[in-house]
């Protein structure tokens, strides 16, 4: 049995929640807790295997209690909340403070008809993750703390002789923690342009939200990537595979695409590595950061194989070690680092060939 705690202060949306599991007799429901107070409380007595978190909660927030628990008994947690937008920085704020992965609540038209589906999958998957214990930050959310500068790491192949054109990276399950800390902890006048894949399965409207909350949290200009874009005029720019969208580059534009799926994804990191390998090659940087599955693996060997400098996140800093284990089984990182670590290696290479 899959043991589930509710938090959620609506009436109607604990019904809503409890039909959607009840038709799967191996989730069982533990204790449903009107606000965040009671949602800790009830975790430490309880000790649920998930959780499914409401953001907007009397007394202390979902946020907060997301934080409290992550630091005292760490527990998977599921994002259930709506599409507003105060909500959806809390819900990305959440995300990066440990819990595993969202899901939109119903929204009363068309797009429910799975919904429920969706839920019990989304619970199991979630269940599976190992969390670890995460101890809570005062540190204003608007900039997120800097990691402290890394050991030098030896390169296995020299900073690129005519300098490096573009830095490609694709994350998923944990990806919006990790991103943060990749971007905040990248030199301050960094100007290479960067292209993100990252995973998120939820709605258009709440995916586009993404790309103002990561410019908050990192300083940086964060923006969804636009059809036919030269990658050279984006100097200084973050670049995001805008929602159910692949990204690509070919004859160094940046490419939108609603073409097949990727290991079930659109946008795919895949698909994104794979084109900068060709356009690029050895003036090219790959990074596959935490996430759940494959997707990226044969596009980071691909771009290893064109002369491209690879990373992979270390198990040790992944929410779910997938993605970059696939990458490093199949020998496709050079370096398997965390995302500071991952960054001061960045900075080294981008500014070596100024040197």
């Amino acid at each position: 049995m899959t043991r589930v705690l509710i938090v959620e202060d609506s009436s109607t949306m604990r019904h809503h929640l409890r039909e959607a599991l009840a038709p799967d007799p191996e989730l069982e429901i533990v204790g449903e807790a009107l606000d965040g107070e009671r949602a800790v409380q009830m975790t430490a007595r309880l000790r649920p295997d998930v959780i499914t978190m409401d953001m907007m909660l009397p007394g202390i927030s979902g946020l907060e209690a997301t934080e409290q628990i992550m630091a005292s008994h760490p527990t998977p947690i599921l994002v259930v909340s709506s599409a507003d937008r105060q909500e959806l920085f809390s819900t990305y704020n959440a995300l990066a403070a440990g819990a595993v992965d969202v899901m939109e609540k119903p929204r009363g038209d068309d797009s429910d008809v799975n919904w429920a589906a969706r839920l019990r999958s989304s619970l199991r998957v979630v269940s599976r993750i190992r969390v670890i214990t995460r101890p809570r930050s005062r540190t204003d959310r608007r900039t997120a703390p800097v990691a402290a500068p890394p050991v030098p790491v030896p390169v296995a192949a020299p900073a690129p002789r005519g300098g490096v054109s573009v830095v490609a990276v694709g994350s998923s399950t944990g990806g919006p923690g990790a991103l943060t800390t990749l971007l905040c902890s990248l030199p301050p006048a960094f100007t290479t342009p960067v292209l993100i894949v990252q995973h998120i399965a939820t709605s258009e409207q709440f995916a586009v939200a993404f790309s103002d909350w990561l410019a908050g949290q990192t300083g940086r200009d964060v923006r969804y990537a636009a059809d036919g874009t030269p990658v050279g005029r984006t100097a200084g720019q973050i670049l995001l595979a805008p929602p159910d969208r692949h990204v690509f580059v070919r004859d160094k534009l940046i490419r939108l695409s609603d073409g097949p799926q990727r290991h079930s994804c659109r946008p795919s990191v895949d698909v994104l590595f794979e084109s900068v390998a060709e356009e690029f090659g050895p003036s090219a940087i790959g990074c596959l950061l935490t996430g759940m599955g494959r997707d990226g693996a044969a596009g980071l060997l691909q771009m290893r194989n064109k002369g491209a400098v690879t990373f992979a996140q270390d198990e040790g800093s992944c929410t779910v070690y997938g993605m970059p284990r696939e990458a490093a089984l199949i020998g496709a990182a050079q370096h398997v680092l965390p995302p500071g670590r991952i960054s001061a290696r960045i900075g080294e290479l981008t500014s070596a060939v100024h040197r």
